[in-house]
């Protein structure tokens, strides 16, 4: 028995993976390809894309929308849980990784069910209609993560889940004092939400950090 969070090294990671990670080959081609990347550290843990997935699958999330796509993994395993009937919009800026998430959407069947937007998500949000989606990701530029947890309130219908990634953001968020605007905006994010009425929230020490809303 233990009153605390477990602290994973290597050996008990790998254990965890071994014992209960289900990534399809697509998935797992997918994420070796953008592991050589420069901004590869940008990729989700493959436990939390399954774990995610899970969540789309448990709420029958038919409309999602992704802040931050990159290659593509996070989207594609959400999107592989959604029903027939379901879409996703994805908001990401312009860059060689777009064509990777899109060759592998289409390979796996799913890129008639996913739009990217290839803009300043801030700009996307603002014409998306209020109270119009199932499940929100947020796994964009930090500094404006607190300007997207209100829209996120906005788009979200009411019941509806909003996750924010990197929460933890490497132990950073411990800094005292810290130089790096991203940073303070997730330690502010953190402080936010903890306090907000307006939404119930777990924070799970997944990945990076990975902090789950409910909208009231």
């Amino acid at each position: 028995m233990t009153n605390r969070t477990l602290n994973l090294d290597d050996a008990l990671y790998g254990y965890l993976l071994d014992v209960s990670l289900r990534e399809t080959p697509l998935l797992e081609r997918l994420r070796a390809e953008t592991r050589v990347m420069p901004m590869a550290r940008w990729q989700i843990a493959p436990e939390q894309g399954q774990f995610m997935a899970l969540l789309v699958k448990l709420t029958g999330a038919r409309r999602i929308l992704e802040v931050g796509t990159f290659t593509g993994y996070s989207a594609l395993c959400m999107a592989a849980e959604m029903p027939e009937d379901g879409r996703m919009i994805c908001c990401d800026l312009p860059g060689d990784y777009n064509a990777v998430a899109r060759r592998y959407w289409q390979e796996a069947g799913l890129a008639e069910r996913i739009e990217l937007r290839l803009a300043p998500a801030l700009e996307t949000l603002a014409g998306l209609e209020s109270g119009s989606f199932d499940l929100i990701f947020i796994d964009a530029d930090k500094a404006n993560y607190p300007a997207y947890l209100e829209e996120a309130l906005r788009l979200a219908r009411q019941g509806g889940l909003i996750l924010f990634d990197n929460v933890l953001w490497s132990g950073r968020v411990l800094e005292a004092e810290p130089d790096d605007p991203d940073t303070r905006a997730i330690q502010a994010l953190n402080r936010a939400l903890k306090v907000d009425p307006r939404l119930d929230l777990s924070l799970l020490p997944v990945g990076d950090g990975l902090t789950l809303c409910r909208k009231r």
